[in-house]
């Protein structure tokens, strides 16, 4: 059993309504002044400042990026998670190096022929550097937005599926014993609870 502390960075798996690869593009064109594409994706009220046409946003591409996904609540109230328990913590805060399960995974598992396992854990973990990262002022900005990776709600329900058929084996040489196990456990939780509230999710580095 994998003996849990705190590490440093976390992670956090936030519940998304929208889809990151079609707001890219149009947030590049806003910060370029052009709002119009931006605007007809997400609508008016977003709680940023306005957007004037032909001049940039004050906020910086991930930001507008971040709140532009998020399923906020009323009154612009903090996302409510998709785990209150201690799935959240134990996936988010993995007694790993980099503190990143997803990484540890793709590290101490195998694919059977076939299996879309590790490349739905790369687009949860990696999507931003391996798809965008020509980009770099999409994924990090400031207050420390560190975005890697997200999935739409049909990669996750494939993702579920690919771990509960067990199209993956652990290594015989993980470092923490049960490790694996820990992880697919408590993504599964996440996972579900998307899936129950018919979301993408996000995941985000804090450091």
């Amino acid at each position: 059993m994998v003996k849990h502390r705190n590490t440093s960075p976390f992670h956090t798996f936030d519940p998304i309504i929208r889809n990151p690869g079609e707001l890219i593009p149009a947030i590049l064109l806003s910060k370029e002044g052009n709002h119009r594409k931006f605007l007809d994706l997400v609508g008016e009220d977003l709680g940023m400042p306005e957007l004037i046409e032909g001049i940039g946003p004050s906020l910086d591409s991930a930001t507008i990026l971040l709140v532009s996904l998020i399923e906020w609540q009323k009154g612009d109230r903090a996302a409510k998670p998709l785990d209150s328990g201690i799935s959240r913590d134990r996936i988010g805060r993995f007694p790993a190096s980099n503190g990143n399960a997803l990484e540890y995974l793709l590290k101490y598992t195998k694919e059977e022929d076939g299996s879309s396992f590790h490349n739905l854990l790369k687009l949860l973990s990696r999507r931003f550097d391996d798809y965008y990262g020509d980009y770099p002022e999409i994924s990090s900005g400031s207050a420390g937005i560190d975005l890697l990776g997200w999935l739409n709600y049909n990669e996750i329900l494939e993702l579920k599926k690919q771990i509960e058929n067990g199209l993956w084996s652990t290594d015989s040489g993980e470092s923490l014993d049960g490790g694996v196990l820990d992880c697919t456990r408590h993504l599964l939780v996440i996972l579900r609870s998307a899936i129950r509230r018919n979301c993408g999710i996000l995941m985000r580095r804090h450091s």
